[in-house]
Parts: C-alpha cells; sequence; structure tokens
C-alpha cells in the first residue's frame, strides 16, 4: 500500500486540534479550524456509524465508531492493497483508518460579506462543514432546519440582519412552493460564486462533437469531445432495488439528451425540519438532468465518496468537482441569472 504522509511536526500539530474528533457548532467562529487543511465530516446517515479499525483493511479489527457530523483531522491517505479494492482510499485518523466511502472531505473558510448584493438571485457556495440554517416564520422568531453542507449550493436573494446581530444570507429554496420560504444562513459561511466559475467550457466546439457514456457494469463515466476522451472518472448510479411502491432506484439505460440544467437542486423530501435522519438534501450541486421520465441527472454529492459502488436513488452521483465541469462543459448553455435552464443538449448514452 502507498500512502501521502505528513510531517511529524504536521502531524503533531493536527494532533494538537483534538485527539478524538473536533466539536463543530453552526455558529462558532471555528477557532483553529479555520488553520486545519486536512479535515473530513462523518457523512454517514443519523442513525448509523463508520468504524475505525485497526489497518486499512475493512476485514481488521474494528476499535471505536464516529458518528453523522463529527469533525475528524485527516493525518494522511492511504492506498490500500486489502479490501474493499474497488475504492482503496483510507484515511489515518486518530487511534486508526476510516474508509473514505462516508467521510466528505471539508474545510472552514470564512467569507468576506458584501455591503449589499444587488438585485435578483445569487449562487453560493457553503464552505463549512455545515452551516445551520434557520427558518423565520415571522420577525423574531427563529427555528433550525436544514443543516446546508459544504460544497453544497444554493440561491441567495438578500443579506439581512441574524439573531446574532451579524450579516445572515437569505437562502431563495427554488423546490415549487418555497417560493415564499425565508430561511437563512450566517453569510461568512458562504462564498458567493464567481461568474468565471460558471463559464461554459469548450463552447466553441460544435455540441454535436459532444458525448457521455455511462458503464453500470464499471461505474465509469466518459465523456468525449471531437472523439477524444476529456473526462473519465467513476462514479455512483442507482442501487439495483427500492423500496415497494416507490420508482425503481436503478439508473434507467438508453439513449438520452441534457434537458435540464440546475446549478443547485432541492432533492428528497420537502419536509421543514431538523431532524437529520429525514431524507432531505437542499443544495445539490451542479445537476444536469437527462432522463425526465423519472427525473434522472449527473450531479455533486456531499453525502458520500463511495465512487465505484451504485449508491444513489438513481441518479449518477459524481465528486462535485467534476459536476461542476460537466455542467460547465455540456449543452445547452446555463443561465446564471435564472435556476433553471432548459434545452435540448448532449448526448447520454447509458449501459
Amino acid at each position: 500500500m502507498k500512502s501521502s504522509r505528513v510531517s511529524r511536526r504536521d502531524f503533531l500539530k493536527l494532533a494538537a486540534l483534538g485527539l478524538t474528533s473536533v466539536a463543530f457548532r453552526p455558529d462558532y467562529e471555528h477557532g483553529e479550524l479555520a488553520n486545519a487543511e486536512s479535515l473530513a465530516r462523518v457523512a454517514i446517515d443519523a442513525d448509523e456509524s463508520v468504524s475505525v479499525h485497526s489497518q486499512p483493511d475493512d476485514k481488521s479489527t474494528i476499535k471505536f465508531q464516529r458518528y453523522r457530523d463529527e469533525i475528524l483531522n485527516v493525518y494522511y491517505e492511504v492506498i490500500s492493497d486489502k479490501s474493499p479494492k474497488y475504492n482503496p482510499l483510507w484515511y489515518r485518523v486518530w487511534g486508526g483508518y476510516i474508509h473514505c466511502a462516508h467521510l466528505q472531505r471539508v474545510k472552514v473558510q470564512i467569507n468576506p460579506i458584501p455591503e449589499k448584493l444587488n438585485e435578483g438571485i445569487h449562487l453560493v457556495e457553503i464552505t463549512v462543514p455545515y452551516a445551520q440554517s434557520y427558518l423565520q416564520r415571522k420577525p423574531g422568531e427563529w427555528t433550525p432546519i436544514y443543516r446546508l453542507y459544504y460544497g453544497s449550493m444554493h440561491w441567495v436573494s438578500e443579506i439581512v440582519e441574524g439573531f446574532d446581530g451579524l450579516p445572515w444570507y437569505r437562502i431563495k429554496d427554488e423546490l415549487i412552493g418555497y417560493e415564499n420560504l425565508n430561511y437563512y444562513i450566517p453569510a461568512r459561511q458562504a462564498r458567493l460564486i464567481l461568474p468565471e466559475e460558471t463559464s461554459p467550457i469548450s463552447p466553441d466546439v460544435n455540441p454535436d462533437k459532444k458525448f457521455i457514456e455511462v458503464s453500470l457494469e464499471k461505474q465509469e463515466l466518459t465523456a468525449y469531445e471531437e472523439g477524444r476522451v476529456v473526462l473519465k472518472t467513476k462514479i455512483s448510479s442507482g442501487l439495483d432495488y427500492s423500496p415497494p411502491g416507490e420508482i425503481p432506484w436503478k439508473t434507467p439505460t438508453g439513449l438520452f439528451h441534457v434537458q435540464t440544467k440546475m446549478p443547485s437542486k432541492h432533492m428528497g423530501g420537502a419536509e421543514l425540519t431538523d431532524d437529520l435522519s429525514a431524507y432531505v438534501l437542499p443544495g445539490v450541486p451542479w445537476t444536469t438532468f437527462f432522463e425526465p421520465e423519472n427525473g434522472i441527472a449527473f450531479h455533486g454529492t456531499y453525502w458520500h465518496q463511495n465512487f465505484g459502488m451504485p449508491m444513489s436513488h438513481g441518479c449518477i452521483n459524481m465528486k462535485t468537482e467534476e459536476a461542476r465541469w460537466l455542467y460547465r462543459w455540456v449543452t445547452p448553455e446555463g443561465d446564471m441569472s435564472k435556476m433553471t435552464t432548459i434545452g435540448f443538449g448532449t448526448q447520454v448514452y447509458v449501459y
């Protein structure tokens, strides 16, 4: 196996941040976390946990467990020659090793806040392990609802004074029926997306010369431009099973075209809740729909990095940075003044 190690000095510096996990409060100013270079959030379901193993091997002894939204220091990465073979990345943490599948690599970036926002909507990215959002049903009455996770994307419409007296962003949720819903996050915990970050990639290439293939067997996506490979990566497609009465979770096969693009999509349930066990996924980043009947899309993923294994309810889960690239590369060109861009675009073949 091979590892990307830190020096002993850096190891001790990281260890000083906390030998187990770093307590993280959504309204906390983050302290030394803002200087930490290698953090991971436990992204498992609320009623589950991840195991810390004695070795980077899922057959080795389990020493203890870590739970949803704990923040861990990652001392170094290990590419294991043991199991699981399909995804050999492990993290050395305090007390042992954790497989990467249910961890999200995160940072803490505190952002400058503009004096005001221009009229309209503005795209922001969460830059802390999670930002706790609050619902304001009426002036002065604040209720916690969703946790908005690192790397998720959201539309904001204005800056207001929060209950702590600091600037907060008003989130404009794109979910139908939520147009008048007011929920907010601390503005310092999100950064405004710059225009150049969303500009089209290869806009001069004939759209007919762009093509995407997805192999469900290999759990692999390949993007071609004028016959050459421009992206080849592991993905997570839909699971082979689904609960009775639900739309099948297995990703449909066939020939499709991109039809809708949304840089931020509220997926899962629509309930207003702070229950971490609820299947609610606000702000799914860089969503590119290509199958309209069941709403199947490529999108970034902040709740796992178990790529190479089916994990989804039908969509193609991707690393967020690669989903962003794909969003910019496919046609139709995204209109960043709108929540949704609609148009007949890049061909997609799933087999």
